[in-house]
């Protein structure tokens, strides 16, 4: 009985990660400027690669009786990079000063860094 409610969960978990990564996809294709682009891959793609990932992790709970340790590291190497790229990757941009779109209103770090690399 256990066994299938950690199973449907899995599946839950596998299907909200697929369905997050693909409306991050659609996000990045659709999405005008770098800003806003690397935002979505790097939020909600690690939301979705996460889920994904947590939910093979509970499929194996349920199924062999173990804990991956792999799934586990995964899931922190994932946390912890995929926002940190998105970020250095933007900030990249802004030190080649990408141009931004015309929706774009404020500019919050130009006087913050106005004489002075990041």
């Amino acid at each position: 009985m256990i066994t299938n409610i950690i199973i449907s969960l899995a599946v839950i978990f596998v299907i909200l990660g697929a369905i997050i990564s693909a409306v991050t996809a659609i996000g990045i294709i659709r999405l005008k400027d770098i800003y806003s682009r690397g935002h979505a891959a790097g939020k909600s793609a690690t939301l979705g690669a996460i889920f994904l990932l947590f939910g093979t992790f509970l499929y194996f709970i349920a199924t062999d009786g173990y804990i991956n340790m792999q799934l586990i590291f995964g899931i922190l190497f994932i946390l912890i990079t995929g926002p940190l790229s998105s970020h250095l990757i933007m900030r990249a941009a802004y030190n080649n000063k990408t141009p931004y779109t015309k929706d774009t209103k404020i500019d919050e770090l130009k006087n913050e860094f106005k004489d002075k690399m990041i």
